[in-house]
């Protein structure tokens, strides 16, 4: 007795995956782009500083947790695709930043969660010097989070930039714009301490990866994803 044997179609999922992928990629630095710039502290202020403006502003700092958390959820997968297309033409350069980058943004949680236990503790009416002298008391993990995201997103950043002008990934002014993020995020962080200088700085990356996710619009299935 002879069996027919009748072949299974499955749905082309290439469409729908390439659209994800796109609308993913801006959505993590704009996030942090605008809790740079709503941040109600500067990133060098000391502990009792920053506990007091994050208490004397509970709403928007309710709000700048909110863009993290948006944050969080959507950084790794962006340098994903991003490094996703950008290895088949440098596979060591997209390696090395994405050794970088994922282990970055992962820590950055982690780096948050005393702001998360101040507004907590402030909305909860605990007096600020109590809040500050808990929040000056961080675990080691926390310095070492701290320092991966800041070594990781930086240069990891640059280095992914990098990729994408070598790569010829998304349009010329997309990869500069990846390049010179980071550069500037640190420096209105760290050393000018200006948040509209910062959101400028996170933005250019947005913008950057926003063009990268037109440039994948605009593929045909079979660049994106060959079918085996």
């Amino acid at each position: 007795m002879t069996q027919t044997v009748t072949p299974t179609t499955h749905a082309d999922i290439r469409p729908l995956w390439r659209w994800t992928a796109a609308l993913i990629l801006p959505i993590g630095p704009a996030a942090i782009a605008l809790l740079r710039y709503f941040l109600p502290y500067n990133t060098t202020d000391d502990v009792p500083t920053i506990v007091d403006k994050i208490v004397g502003d509970l709403g928007r700092s309710s709000l700048v947790l909110w863009f993290g958390y948006i944050g969080f959820l959507t950084l790794v997968p962006a340098v994903y695709f991003v490094g996703r297309l950008t290895r088949r033409s440098t596979p060591w350069l997209t390696a090395v930043a994405l050794f970088l980058l994922i282990p970055g943004y992962l820590s950055l949680p982690w780096t948050a969660s005393s702001d998360v236990f101040t507004w907590s503790a402030g909305t909860a009416g605990l007096d600020p010097a109590s809040i500050a002298k808990a929040a000056d008391i961080t675990h080691g993990s926390m310095n070492v989070a701290g320092f991966v995201f800041v070594i990781g997103h930086v240069f990891g950043t640059i280095l992914l930039g990098l990729a994408m002008w070598r790569s010829h990934v998304g349009p010329r002014w997309g990869a500069i714009a990846v390049i010179v993020s980071q550069p500037i995020h640190f420096v209105a962080a760290i050393i000018l301490g200006s948040h509209t200088l910062d959101l400028i700085g996170w933005g250019l990356q947005a913008a950057g990866f926003a063009a990268v996710g037109w440039a994948i619009i605009r593929m045909r299935d079979d660049e994106w994803q060959p079918l085996p």
